[in-house]
């Protein structure tokens, strides 16, 4: 893998961070709205990421893995996928929204679930930023090495 390699694998953890603290503000952002039955009630929504792989091919490419083995190329969003999670059902029957019987239906987002969710994102964003900071300073010291 080449020092230039890690710029891209890095940029594709800060995106899929990135889109996991937009899904994390979406679901923070409907934890309260209110509905009158189950198919109109707003669902938690979650990213699903998978690793990239690349493998190796032979040996003369100076890779320090076996020529079968893969090697990481970055994250791929796969998609966005709703909680099956049951929704919370209340007996409000003066509510505006409440259905015939009095119920309301409210989202199966758990606001501090979704707050440390955020959190992680965020520092793994940081992480992968630190990431690249680094191996910038990595390339301009190898360049300094012939003064």
């Amino acid at each position: 893998m080449s020092l230039n390699q890690v710029f891209n694998i890095a940029g594709s953890g800060m995106s899929a961070q990135s889109l996991r603290l937009n899904t994390v503000a979406s679901n923070i952002a409907n934890a309260e709205t209110v509905s009158s039955s189950v198919d109109q009630t707003y669902r938690a929504r979650n990213p699903l990421f998978a690793t990239v792989f690349s493998e190796q091919q032979g040996m003369g490419q100076g890779s320090l893995f076996q020529p079968h083995d893969e090697a990481g190329q970055g994250v791929q969003v796969l998609g966005i996928v709703e909680s099956d999670a049951e929704l919370q059902m209340r007996y409000d029957p003066n509510h505006p929204m409440a259905n015939e019987e009095g119920y309301i239906f409210m989202p199966n987002v758990n606001v501090m679930e979704e707050m440390a969710n955020m959190m992680a994102a965020s520092r793994a964003y940081q992480t992968n930023v630190e990431l690249m900071n680094t191996a910038k300073t990595l390339m301009q010291r190898v360049l300094t090495l012939g003064q």
